[in-house]
């Protein structure tokens, strides 16, 4: 009898530890890089397991990430070519603190929300075909002597709604009205406009790390399964390989990798050139306008500065969960699932076995909540405008790891692709499309049940 009451006791002390592990390993959203931070800098911290070497490649990207750009030619040769039409003068100023960009307040410039232009059509290789006048994105700033391209005027529509219970609620839908000079650039037929707010650059190397294969397994493009949720991938041009791959970063997929994605952002946000972009972002009207002003003939970012600014990114740990035993955060998680809010926000993925330059991220189960996939999200959120085989209404799944900390990194909780959300119980009441029948089952939820889910996202 003793000896049996020690089994069931040896037995059950072995289920509880399992249990605590299995309820512990959830803090851990990248595996062995997660960092425990929850100040202004969660998402500013190198992987916890980073070796000695990429932790100096790691700090001199950082420097990059942040520092000014400067107009060119200068003494500092390192840091100059910004422009001649640029949004941000450094990679940071879009994402500050290594977090979420906002739509602007009041007549401040979009700094953290840029706005892709494009005409009906496709450009080389099935991109957007850019505006022939304005170019692909809209320079809000430029250098001295020279006019930016135009400013943004939003203005918000509230639109009421009820929960179920009869609790009433108001979300804020968005109209933008491009200004050049003394007239309007209009929205229509022949201009496809786009805002984008700048994403968290954070756990990237991970996302970089998961295996394509992994990824398209996920693809469901007929809804063979009849759940009503059919994401797909992006298939996007790759400059450097010059093929057809699969895009994994950006809010529509539109990037197969982080150099490239790199690289575009220093080109259409800084106007800094390098080997993948070597010519100036301009068309032909814009060229026409820079009689007399100086334009390095060379790519303005060597190549050993944008390796290190993109190992800088591939080594951003993502921030551990929090309150993961609190009892509403645990009720959440099982609501979460509930919703089927699960089937886009995938709860794990796990790295590849081998990842070349940085094996501090192979073999990682990570707890990014995304499949990286395209998702049709119905006529409400579409931007209209096609970016290679994502089409005007489908975005990529956000990944929402340390999604809890971004009023603490930012100071602010705006969220969606242009920020109109203005906290996550509105980001989820956008949903629609492939999301509408998870939006309606949480609109159906109790005012605690509600709470609960939204506890649960903080803790993320």
């Amino acid at each position: 009898m003793f000896e049996g009451m020690v089994f069931h006791r040896i037995i059950f002390c072995l289920c509880s530890l399992i249990a605590t592990l299995s309820v512990a390993d959830e803090e851990l959203s990248g595996g062995a890089t997660t960092v425990f931070q929850d100040g202004q800098n969660a998402f500013s911290l190198p992987l916890a397991n980073i070796s000695r070497e990429n932790r100096r490649a790691h700090v001199i990207g950082n420097s990059f990430f942040n520092k000014n750009w400067v107009i060119a030619p200068a003494s500092t040769t390192a840091r100059d070519g910004l422009g001649p039409l640029f949004n941000a003068r450094s990679c940071s100023e879009c994402h500050l603190r290594d977090g979420r960009g906002a739509p602007p307040q009041g007549d401040e410039p979009p700094v953290g929300l840029l706005f892709r232009l494009s005409v009906p059509g496709t450009g080389a290789h099935g991109a957007p075909l850019p505006h022939p006048d304005f170019g692909h994105q809209l320079g809000v700033r430029a250098i001295p002597g020279l006019e930016p391209e135009g400013r943004v005027k939003i203005r918000y529509e509230e639109i009421p709604g009820t929960f179920a219970d009869g609790t009433p609620y108001s979300l804020r839908r968005p109209t933008y009205e491009i200004l050049t000079g003394a007239s309007s650039l209009p929205s229509g037929e022949d201009i496809l406009i786009s805002p984008r707010v700048a994403l968290p650059v954070f756990g990237l190397g991970l996302l970089e790390a998961v295996p394509e294969e992994s990824i398209l397994a996920l693809a469901d493009p007929q809804d063979l399964d009849g759940d009503g949720i059919s994401g797909r991938p992006n298939r996007v041009w790759n400059a450097e390989s010059g093929s057809v791959e699969l895009g994994r970063f950006g809010w529509k997929a539109n990037q197969p990798d982080l150099r490239q994605q790199t690289a575009s952002a220093f080109h259409g946000d800084i106007g800094i050139t390098s080997s993948i972009h070597p010519e100036q972002a301009l068309t032909a009207r814009q060229w026409a306008a820079l009689s007399g002003v100086y334009l390095d003939p060379e790519p303005e970012l060597d190549e050993k500065t944008l390796d290190r600014v993109v190992v800088y990114q591939q080594t951003l740990a993502p921030p551990g969960r929090r309150m993961i035993d609190d009892p509403k955060v645990i009720q959440g998680k099982a609501l979460f699932a509930k919703a089927n809010c699960t089937a886009c926000h995938l709860p794990e993925m796990k790295t590849g076995a081998e990842v070349s330059g940085i094996p501090e991220l192979a073999n990682q189960t990570i707890r990014a909540y995304t499949d990286l996939l395209l998702h049709d999200m119905g006529p409400e959120l579409a931007d209209g405008r096609p970016d290679f085989e994502a089409s005007g209404s489908e975005w990529r799944t956000p990944p929402l790891w340390g999604i809890g900390l971004t009023e603490a990194v930012n100071g602010h909780t705006f969220f969606l692709h242009d920020g109109r959300a203005r906290n996550l119980e509105e980001a989820i009441l956008w949903h629609g499309g492939e999301a509408e029948a998870a939006r309606e089952i949480y609109r159906s939820f109790s005012a605690e049940e509600r709470a609960a889910v939204l506890a649960f996202l903080e803790s993320l």
